[in-house]
């Protein structure tokens, strides 16, 4: 350290981290420009991008495919933080919030490609960036409701005693989120952050084919490379698809997503460190470079401070809970929610369709459709209990031992964001060889969807349950189930809820490729909303489409009013740490 005439000059040397730190930072630069550019370039129906199956050209397209994900990703987390924040920290906005995050989250992918393409094309004319904006929001839509309900259940179960100390210490709405809700939250926010990742992995194929009038157009991708190798039956560009799938997963994992998990260890609540806390050699690298120190202040310091201002508009105080209420008075409020949830299913239909076209369709027609909204309701319920079956005990397993987490994490990310729809196809073929009924079979092809939503959120749930509280079972010779039930299924019991609502929403999501799958030209369809909503949208019958979604949110607001909430509101008065 060298001292100068007023001033104080620090004089660092430069070490091996901070080079590959700075041939990192560059690289992504780089790439980040240069896709940027290729979004931004002139686009019409005659010349539009088509897809070649050459095996050289899949780093350009999973690069393509990985900028829109990230920044799908990124305006997922603000609206996370924005969103999950107010309706946790306002009891009468929450009243009016979380019903819409129900309705959004069952609302598929096509729905939302159907509604918003046009708009994107109108505000960039001429050019692929309104196409590629369809296609992030899509990405956005496969992502966001998971995360959102992720920090909106940890928000709500803060400690009390954190939070009065968060008040004693006069803290304002942004130091509340940066020093409290943020930091109790993390462990559940990242491990839902890799999930809601993997489920825009799994509707990538979907995201970037867009429909344009009666023409769909493919975004260069690696979701539409995959996509046109399996129209044109190329065995040898799907499997080239597939494996660049997977490994562009795990290159995610290691330069991303394992080193924020064992980073986010920092923020658990415990008086004893962990023995094998998650590791991560990215990390270490990272932690080495002063360049990366600087560039996180810089950049991250910047990101805060304008949030803040966002922040503080949302900010308000949590009352207190204020008991149950009878039986009787639950059957009336329930009775009346039938009513209501009716009514607005009516008022809506005729609302958005006018009364010629709902004349048209005919009341028989839309009780049809309420009809085929409870087959699929059963199909939900029954994927979502299966799932509960294997992923408790698998995800207490594995967030309780950080050896099997290191192992486990990769593996499960890579499962988790394999798009299954395309195997549904070979799945069919088993249950045609078995003879089992497809409306039966619909199941398990939901479940293989919607099962990791349970699993990351009882693995975070686990990970999160403090040293010192394993320690004390230990010692007072807990055992086998009087362990799961003082200790485990306590701590794990919110995020399995919130799990669970994500799961049940992704679910009905799902039905429309799970309920209606295609093989050598023979449709094998199951008697469920997804599959009307799957035949209504190609026959470009739109106003049947249409009643379909307006079905589907109101049975996923009132199963999530009259099973979710309840538990969910147990959870946020029982079951945390106090």
């Amino acid at each position: 350290m060298k001292r100068t005439w007023g001033t104080l000059i620090t004089v660092r040397r430069i070490s091996w981290a901070d080079g590959l730190v700075a041939i990192f930072i560059f690289a992504l630069l780089y790439l980040v420009v240069r896709l940027t550019a290729d979004m931004n370039v002139p686009f019409s129906l005659r010349h539009e991008p088509k897809i070649s199956l050459s095996w050289w050209m899949l780093p350009y397209y999973s690069a393509r495919s990985l900028l829109r994900m990230f920044i799908a990703f990124f305006f997922s987390l603000m609206f996370t933080f924005i969103y999950g924040r107010a309706a946790a920290r306002n009891k009468t906005a929450q009243k009016i919030m979380i019903p819409i995050l129900d309705i959004l989250q069952s609302i598929p992918v096509l729905g939302f490609l159907s509604i918003t393409v046009t708009g994107f094309m109108a505000l960039f004319p001429h050019s692929l960036l309104g196409l590629e904006f369809a296609s992030i929001f899509a990405i956005f839509t496969g992502q966001a409701w998971n995360m959102t309900f992720s920090f909106y259940q940890s928000v709500s179960t803060v400690p009390r005693e954190l939070s009065e100390a968060a008040s004693m210490n006069r803290l304002d709405a942004f130091g509340r989120f940066t020093r409290l809700e943020l930091p109790y939250s993390m462990i559940g926010l990242v491990w839902n952050s890799m999930m809601s990742f993997g489920g825009g992995w799994f509707f990538l194929a979907a995201s970037e084919a867009l429909t344009v009038g009666h023409h769909t157009v493919e975004l260069p991708g690696i979701g539409s490379y995959i996509a046109t190798a399996i129209e044109d039956g190329n065995t040898r560009a799907t499997v080239y698809g597939i494996v660049a799938m997977m490994l562009l997963i795990v290159i995610v994992d290691q330069l991303f997503w394992r080193p924020i998990v064992a980073w986010s260890q920092k923020f658990k609540m415990d008086l004893s460190g962990a023995d094998d806390a998650p590791k991560s050699w990215f990390l270490q690298i990272l932690r080495r470079s002063r360049l990366a120190e600087w560039v996180s202040t810089a950049v991250f310091g910047a990101a805060f401070r304008a949030l803040d201002r966002f922040i503080v508009m949302f900010a308000r105080r949590r009352p207190k809970f204020r008991g149950t209420h009878s039986n009787a008075r639950l059957v009336r409020r329930a009775f009346l929610w039938l009513v209501l949830a009716a009514l607005t299913v009516l008022v809506a239909i005729y609302g958005v369709l006018g009364v010629q076209e709902v004349a048209r369709l005919g009341i028989t027609e839309i009780l049809h459709i309420i009809v085929l909204g409870a087959y699929t309701l059963s199909r939900v319920l029954a994927s979502t209990v299966l799932a509960i079956a294997w992923t408790v005990p698998v995800g207490v397993a594995i967030g309780l031992n950080p050896r099997a987490s290191r192992i486990a994490q990769p593996l499960i990310q890579m499962m988790a964001s394999f798009p299954t729809n395309t195997i549904y196809p070979l799945v069919t073929v088993i249950y045609i060889a078995l003879g089992i009924s497809f409306q039966l079979g619909a199941v398990p092809l939901m479940m293989l969807g919607t099962q990791w939503y349970i699993l990351f959120s009882v693995i975070a749930g686990s990970m999160s349950i403090p040293n010192d509280l394993k320690e004390a079972t230990r010692v007072l010779g807990l055992r086998g189930w009087e362990r799961w039930k003082r200790l485990i299924l306590p701590s794990i019991f919110p995020y399995l809820v919130t799990g669970c609502i994500t799961a049940s929403g992704g679910a009905w999501n799902a039905s429309i490729l799970a309920e209606f799958v295609t093989w050598k030209n023979r449709v094998h369809a199951a008697s469920g909303l997804g599959s009307f909503l799957d035949i209504t949208a190609a026959d470009h019958h739109w106003a049947d489409f249409i009643v379909g979604l307006i079905v589907m949110s109101a049975f996923v607001v009132l199963v999530n009013h009259f099973v979710w909430r309840p538990m969910h509101r147990l959870a946020e008065n029982r079951f945390h740490l106090d």
